[in-house]
């Protein structure tokens, strides 16, 4: 046996790292070990011939059994293809010399990745095989021959690009050295920190590490401290580290908020003229309570022929960020506002999405508008698009705003009164044309001064919140229109889409195959509209059955991601033919994008470069994702929290997830996810159907299905890992 790979000659050494017992041990081998080895000792040598006495050798096989098992399994693997018999009883590694670019995926799990570029399914590879590749790196890597009934294989040979990776964790220094106790999901190992590379950190502090090396014989990566966030535990400290675990900034950078500093709040003159004047109508805002950037206005006044005019006026950023200056270019990097518990960090500098764009009442505004129309059905009379300036009567939150819908009394309440009966007709309209209602309850937390979660309140959306629903949804669909509805004779222009594609025909097919079980129906064939239609169907007949929040969960599951293209297909949950973003500009870069296509369209202008814009709808929607994915893992790390005094309580809750390794259970009365880890359910083994999402025991048959009603105790609160630990109440 010659050096192998890891650069080890001796086998015997080699053998016992494995597991593999020593010559003499008289050990009995199992065959999948034997079957696991043999392959091993293959991939370590690729370019040797072996016949089955020196395999024997090296994976311990001393009588004549297991001999004659190592034959017969050499002889399978050559007819799986694995492996080529080169001489009689003489055997090859079957390298199929097939190599890849792509992306590598590395989970902590150890379940590390490898997308092809070219399109494909991701190919696992073993942490062995990973050459240290970090996750997100460009890598090449080599096939390796495929067994039978197997799983296919990858090995990294070669890093073709490594962004500066930035880890957080915690520090823990001792007198010889320092390490960080990571928390990614993407990397398992601690990181090494030499003593002049702490940069004042110290031990317990919660810190962002940029990885410098991961040396080819190390274990641990190699790194430096970049910034020290504070005291682990300490809810400014965890908050940012929220957002560096996920690359968003947490704080805004001086250059951007001195360039937002030298903006002039003035408006000149000369601007006003270019705009329609709304200063006089009744204008309001309905927000939340804590809300201090208000991008949405609504002006009302009754005309002489019965009608309502209603503009829907929008903050203009776009007047005051010019393209490719420093604050632009800092908006479209963050792409988004981003919305943990207790915090928002802001797309644009504080100077203008809470001062200058901001449309305070009492303070003239300049804003981008769509104005309505609308006679006594909620029928679109007129409408057009043009810029205004504004004067806001009147700061409304939206429990404001139901309180007069609820008593009829209160300021502008014909108004408000005569908005909320043409948004429920407007509402009316969409569901017969097939928009589908998902009402999903969201929870707040209630927390104190220093972010310590006190309690939790579910969120409602009340009929306010539904009135500034629509019209924002009105807006979004008349720009959409006005860009994407070509005129005879006109080519069609490049613009800004917000789509949302039809479910994946599989997912829906099986949906409807699980509901088919449970006594419903549910169509899958036919026009959008009759199969949308047919989801609210559905929805209304689950009202109140004990399998409500189940079917919910799984239809909301089947749906696709809604995202950013200039390429529109509609929006399928709305049941909208052309939809846009144009509502929120101060937290959403795509509306910008959006208002400065419609200027310049509006103006004539000729169509933007469709492949750049592309790039930055891909660019906005995936920090969507990230935004979103940051914002559920601060509401994960406060439920914990709130939880971490109540180790030992019993609580009601419903199974909301189903997998191989446990049940994620949501608690009835707080909404706090944990999991029941597989191994205390009970003795026996379960095997999980993931067509039924269940888990069934081999011996008492008993079900733990999704949606189902489960008692659990609390055993474990870790702030560390965000992680809920229940075991079952009885």
């Amino acid at each position: 046996m010659t050096k192998n790979k890891t650069g080890k000659k001796n086998n015997k050494e080699e053998k016992k790292r494995k597991g593999s017992p020593d010559k003499g041990t008289g050990k009995r081998l199992k065959k999948e070990f034997m079957i696991n080895s043999i392959i091993a000792a293959f991939r370590s040598s690729p370019r040797e011939l072996f016949n089955y006495k020196q395999i024997s050798n090296f994976i311990g096989a001393e009588n004549k059994v297991q001999r004659n098992q190592v034959a017969e399994i050499l002889h399978n693997l050559a007819a799986d293809n694995f492996i080529s018999e080169i001489d009689r009883g003489r055997y090859r590694y079957n390298d199929l010399g097939v190599i890849a670019i792509g992306t590598f995926s590395r989970r902590s799990n150890g379940k590390n990745s490898f997308l092809p570029e070219d399109g494909g399914a991701p190919i696992f590879v073993a942490e062995r095989n990973s050459g240290h590749a970090m996750d997100g790196d460009k890598v090449k890597v080599q096939l390796l021959a495929k067994r039978k009934h197997a799983e296919p294989e990858a090995e990294v040979i070669e890093v073709l690009d490594s962004q500066a990776r930035l880890i957080v964790g915690k520090l823990q220094i001792t007198k010889g050295f320092a390490f960080l106790i990571t928390e990614s999901k993407t990397l398992a190992n601690d990181v090494f920190i030499p003593k002049d590379k702490l940069k004042g950190g110290k031990h317990g502090d919660k810190v962002v590490v940029r990885i410098i090396e991961w040396p080819d014989e190390a274990k641990n990566p190699l790194g430096e401290v970049v910034d020290i966030l504070g005291v682990a535990g300490d809810n400014n400290a965890e908050m940012h580290a929220i957002l560096a675990e996920f690359d968003l900034p947490y704080k805004y950078p001086v250059t951007v908020e001195k360039a937002a500093d030298k903006i002039p709040d003035t408006i000149p003159a000369e601007e006003l003229a270019n705009r329609e004047d709304f200063r006089n109508v009744t204008t309001f805002t309905i927000d939340p309570k804590d809300a201090k950037d208000f991008d949405d206005a609504l002006s009302a006044r009754s005309l002489e022929n019965g009608n309502w005019e209603v503009g829907v006026h929008i903050a203009d950023v776009t007047y005051y960020v010019k393209p490719e200056s420093l604050i632009d270019r800092e908006a479209f990097k963050r792409a988004t506002s981003v919305y943990l518990v207790d915090r928002t960090i802001p797309m644009l500098p504080e100077r203008l999405c809470n001062q200058i764009c901001s449309l305070r009442p009492d303070e003239e505004k300049l804003c981008f508008a769509v104005i309505f129309e609308l006679n006594n059905n909620a029928d679109i009379v007129k409408s057009h698009i043009t810029r205004t300036i504004i004067k806001s009567n009147r700061r409304f939150t939206y429990e404001e705003a139901q309180q007069v819908i609820e008593t009829g009394e209160g300021d502008y309440k014909d108004e408000i009164l005569s908005l909320n009966e043409l948004a429920k007709k407007l509402r009316d309209k969409r569901f017969k044309n097939g928009a589908i209602s998902f009402e999903r309850t969201e929870v707040r937390f209630d927390i104190d001064e220093n972010g310590k979660p006190l309690g939790t309140y579910i969120k409602e959306s009340k009929e306010a919140n539904k009135l500034i629903e629509e019209f924002m949804l009105l807006a979004n669909r008349t720009v959409a229109e006005f860009a994407g509805k070509v005129p005879k004779g006109k080519s069609k222009k490049t613009f800004v889409y917000r789509i949302h594609e039809q479910p994946d025909p599989e997912k829906l097919e099986n949906f409807s195959a699980f509901v088919s079980r449970l006594g419903h129906k549910l169509k899958t064939t036919g026009t959008k509209t009759e199969m949308s239609k047919g989801i609210n169907k559905l929805l209304d007949s689950v009202q109140g059955l004990p399998e409500e929040n189940l079917i919910e969960t799984l239809a909301i599951r089947s749906m696709q991601k809604a995202r950013y293209t200039t390429e529109n297909v509609g929006h399928y949950g709305l049941a909208m033919d052309y939809y846009t973003h144009f509502t929120s500009p101060i937290r959403r870069y795509p509306d910008m994008m959006v208002h400065r296509l419609l200027e310049r369209y509006l103006g004539g202008g000729r169509s933007v470069v469709k492949t750049k814009y592309e790039e930055y709808c891909d660019h906005c929607s995936a920090m969507e994702l990230v935004a979103a994915s940051a914002e559920r893992a601060s509401i994960k790390y406060k439920q914990v929290e709130f939880m971490s005094d109540k180790i030992g309580k019993v609580f009601d809750g419903v199974i909301t997830g189903v997998t191989e390794w446990g049940l994620y259970v949501e608690l009835i009365a707080n909404k706090c996810e944990g999991l029941v880890p597989i191994r205390d359910l009970s003795s026996e083994y379960f095997d999980y159907d993931d067509k039924n999402y269940c888990l069934v025991g081999r011996q008492t048959r008993r079900v733990y299905r999704l949606g189902d009603k489960m008692a659990v105790k609390v055993a474990q609160a870790n702030l560390e890992r965000k992680q809920l630990d229940f075991t079952p109440a009885e």
